[in-house]
């Protein structure tokens, strides 16, 4: 290997004033509902709200003058676009950034927004490297790739210095894992220092690249995720080799496990994490026992998420705890009936948020109507109660949208 642990006692020489040096912080709330000691290394507090800032500074500031002024270029889904983009503007260095056309507006206006020239180009990160590798030859650019770099990886390792200084008694480190760098760098960084500890990577199943590296196994990867960040579906021998060597396992997290575990941080922590920032706590709580009891780190590696996508989140888990319900109900077409069932629902304590009367349907009785409502209720027993009042009183209902996609009753 290339990387050593000196390259990242180094990187954390410069990265001095030139990173953040984010906190570590014990989580009762997040503790209690995994039953492990939860700390959380908030790397969505760096300057672009990711890790990425470590590797990026780490790197271009290594670079000749000569390289400086024929100017870098990486491709990224937003976070190594940001970072590299933020330090090249304050180290004077040109910057192109290539970026999947599927990243979300906000990564691509912040990117912009710190002085890149910005090209869209492919559904995936590969192919976005195929269009930066092809200018890297036209152009002359120095790529700075987002993980197979020994700087970048030696930037992202003092993440583990920081996080072992702060709380020497970890026994678990839980880290998100795309391409591998953050990855690399603190389990080589953690193993160094203390070499008992167990080094767990968090990969998205939708695209398993690492988990089925480190197995030899060939890997299908694609489909939309909530967890761009980490939609990686070429790791490199560097990236595969310090993993193998140094991290104990990979585990494979579903969307509903991440979804759940931005709503945790949100809801519990109070902090944003986009979906690949979330995915580590998405591994500990889809398998809490093997965690229980013991200290384990995570890195909040992002928080980079889209507004609009955090809404449609926090809808979903609001709907799989049934604190919203849509019901469908089968109702006569007579007066007063909407009222009855409102002044109903009023009385129970839920909440309307919105309302649909249907009539003109064929599927529905000539005398009759089909009432569509979403409610806020307190929690799942509440909803319950709702339904088998309204039951009560005659009217066929339905919950839509129950958890795994079943009816409630």
């Amino acid at each position: 290997m290339s990387v050593t642990f000196k390259d990242i006692e180094t990187a954390r020489d410069k990265l001095k004033g030139n990173a953040v040096r984010t906190p570590l912080l014990h989580s009762p709330k997040l503790s209690e509902i995994t039953g492990a000691q939860i700390w959380v290394k908030f790397e969505n507090m760096q300057v672009t709200n990711s890790f990425k800032d470590r590797g990026a500074f780490n790197k271009m500031s290594s670079l000749t003058e000569d390289e400086r002024k024929r100017g870098v270029i990486t491709m990224s889904a937003g976070n190594h676009a940001q970072a590299v983009a933020y330090h090249a503007k304050r180290l004077g260095i040109p910057a192109v950034i290539v970026m999947p056309e599927t990243t979300p507006a906000t990564k691509v206006e912040r990117t912009r927004a710190h002085g890149a020239q910005v090209i869209l180009a492919g559904e995936q990160l590969a192919d976005s490297q195929v269009t930066a590798e092809a200018l890297v030859k036209e152009k002359g650019y120095v790529l700075v790739h987002p993980y197979d770099d020994d700087k970048i990886i030696a930037g992202q390792g003092t993440i583990a210095l920081e996080m072992l200084e702060d709380e020497p008694g970890l026994e678990v480190i839980v880290v998100p894992i795309g391409g591998g760098g953050i990855m690399s760098g603190i389990s080589l960084a953690a193993k160094h220092l203390k070499p008992g500890i167990e080094m767990i990577g968090a990969e998205v199943k939708l695209y398993p690249s690492m988990y089925a590296a480190l197995r030899g196994q060939p890997s299908k990867c694609g489909g939309s995720t909530l967890a761009e960040g980490i939609a990686v579906k070429n790791v490199t021998e560097r990236t595969i080799t310090i993993c193998r060597q140094y991290v104990d396992d990979v585990r494979l997290v579903g969307e509903s496990d991440i979804e759940r575990a931005v709503m945790a941080y949100l809801t519990h922590q109070k902090t944003l994490a986009e979906g690949a920032g979330a995915a580590g706590l998405a591994a500990v709580m889809a398998d809490p026992s093997h965690f229980r009891g013991r200290k384990v780190g995570l890195v909040l590696c992002g928080g980079n998420i889209d507004p609009r996508i955090l809404s449609s989140v926090i809808t979903r888990e609001l709907q799989r705890e049934q604190r919203i319900v849509n019901l469908r109900i089968q109702i006569d077409d007579r007066p007063g009936v909407l009222g009855k069932i409102s002044t109903m629902l009023g009385t129970m304590g839920a909440n309307i948020l919105d309302v649909s009367h249907r009539r003109q349907f064929l599927d529905i009785p000539a005398k009759g109507a089909e009432l569509e409502i979403m409610l806020e209720t307190r929690d799942a027993r509440h909803a319950e109660e709702i339904v088998a009042a309204i039951e009560a009183q005659g009217f066929v209902t339905r919950v839509l949208d129950a958890p795994g996609g079943r009816e409630m009753r």
